[in-house]
């Protein structure tokens, strides 16, 4: 065989959002994209504010010398300094530039944490629904991903946590907000964790670190606040990018930041500079880390979000179907209404609505819907929804 065996069996199982989404290309191509609901995606569509725009035409007509040459591994000291010196006031504990390592995105983040941690073996623990590719990038690394379903309500089942946590345990893997159920995990669930982590580090006698991917922080609803998982817990390690605070996942910018007490902190970070380099990272865009560096705290209109969630809300309520209503992100994750849920979004497709099955995300019996789209498409899909939920319930 051409490729090797792991990587067929990976593309046989590989995303069902890509599966979704080439769907939906060939129902366009047949029926018109203006006829056809896709939510597979979540591509943000609101566009950047207009201050990515203007800094960046600033930037570009920079003619320094070497400003497009190599930098150290980590990205640009002053990237890292602006971002240390923002994060350390949204999450509440002083961070300096050293604790800071700019990534293609937070997938190449995600990838260096893991390169850095993990032997041949070690297994992460993830709450599941959870972001699909977090199987295969532990895999990458000689890992394994142990799943522990949360409760009904999609917060974090500490329970289930610590049973799932032993001997080749490595890391806890968050996702808040949650793709793909928009919950925000409250703070007394992350402190609690960081309490059963410690228990746990003390239990089987080596550190268990906590990894927090959160490319969707600042995209939060009804004035809920995305809790510091480095108050929680002093051995974190928090990933994230701009792709959606910015609309600008094709730019693969993104960091990587350590808590400053983190256990043997000067390794740690010692083992992600490298592994930035021989993975293939090194290094995050230039020109995006230079842009970055001028606009911390800089999003979106997230009110535009919330409008879309508000409006598909409706629609599945005025239709019928049960679904907790998402705190942040941009994606609902309703219960399907039939156990089969890839058979329930085969359905969805004859109505020329395009949904990802749930078991995708590790949660059977849902599926899920990325509302970062026209509102067009979202008004359009009201009967088809209804009529679908018709056809397994009538």
């Amino acid at each position: 065989m051409a490729i090797s065996t792991k990587i067929q069996e990976f593309m046989e199982k590989s995303s069902w959002i890509r599966k979704m989404f080439e769907e939906g290309s060939r129902l366009k191509a047949i029926h018109g994209a203006e006829n056809v609901s896709d939510f597979s995606l979540g591509n943000p569509n609101v566009p950047p504010p207009d201050l990515v725009n203007k800094t960046l035409q600033e930037l570009v007509s920079d003619n320094t010398a070497g400003v497009h040459g190599y930098m150290p591994n980590s990205g640009y000291e002053e990237t890292r300094k602006a971002v240390a010196s923002y994060l350390g006031k949204i999450f509440g504990v002083a961070v300096s530039a050293d604790h800071v390592v700019m990534t293609c995105g937070a997938a190449g983040g995600l990838n260096i944490i893991l390169k850095a941690l993990l032997d041949p073996g070690d297994e992460v623990i993830c709450p599941a629904p959870y972001f699909v590719e977090y199987g295969f990038y532990c895999d990458n690394h000689g890992g394994k991903l142990v799943t522990v379903p949360t409760k009904e309500d999609f917060n974090l089942d500490l329970s289930g946590l610590a049973e799932a946590i032993g001997p080749k345990t490595k890391a806890v893997l968050v996702n808040s907000p949650n793709n793909p159920t928009g919950q925000v995990y409250p703070e007394e669930d992350l402190m609690a964790l960081g309490s059963l982590l410690d228990e746990k580090t003390r239990e089987i006698g080596r550190r268990i670190y906590l990894i927090s991917d959160e490319p969707y922080r600042d995209i939060v609803y009804d004035n809920i606040e995305v809790p510091s998982l480095f108050k929680a817990y002093a051995h974190s390690i928090v990933t994230s990018s701009y792709s959606k605070n910015l609309s600008i996942p094709g730019e693969r910018i993104g960091y990587v930041i350590v808590h400053p007490d983190a256990e043997q902190v000067g390794l740690l970070l010692g083992a992600l500079n490298l592994a930035n380099r021989i993975l293939g990272f090194v290094n995050a865009p230039a020109l995006m880390q230079r842009l970055v560096a001028r606009i911390q705290g800089v999003c979106v209109d997230k009110s535009i979000y919330e409008e879309k969630r508000n409006l598909l809300c409706e629609g599945l309520k005025y239709a019928g179907y049960e679904f907790s209503v998402p705190k942040g992100a941009f994606y609902v994750f309703p219960k399907s209404p039939i156990p089969d849920d890839v058979e329930f979004v085969r359905i969805l497709q004859e109505e020329l609505i395009l949904a990802v099955p749930g078991a995708g995300f590790g949660g059977p019996g849902y599926f899920r819907l990325a509302y970062c789209v026209d509102d067009q498409t979202i008004k359009r899909s009201f009967d088809g929804f209804k009529r679908a939920l018709d056809r397994v319930t009538k």
